[in-house]
């Protein structure tokens, strides 16, 4: 629904990055995000960007969009990394066994 919500009704402006921003509910969100929460069916983690595929920022169509994650760990230990990565796995629904 939002995918023609600047071009309906006039709703949102282009800030200054070049993104479409909309303010649905009195939440300020880039079109970009809203329409990646709907495809998903879940609102984004923080975490959480998403990439335009071509580069080109108000190019809103879903199939020009990557999810990308900044979520990274802070420390460098073996262990760290793993212990961060069975989390971030389990975050999208993977389930991580010891062998």
């Amino acid at each position: 629904p939002y995918t023609t919500l600047l071009r309906s009704n006039g709703a949102g402006h282009l800030n200054k990055h070049g993104y479409i921003m909309l303010t649905i509910n009195g939440r300020r969100i880039g079109q970009h995000r809203l329409m990646m929460e709907e495809h998903l069916g879940r609102r984004l983690y923080r975490h959480e960007e998403v990439h335009h595929i071509n580069g080109i920022r108000n190019d809103n169509r879903i199939e020009n969009f990557e999810l990308w994650s900044k979520s990274h760990p802070a420390g460098q230990r073996v262990k760290d990394k793993l212990q961060w990565a069975q989390a971030f796995l389990e975050e999208y629904g993977f389930t991580i066994s010891s062998t």
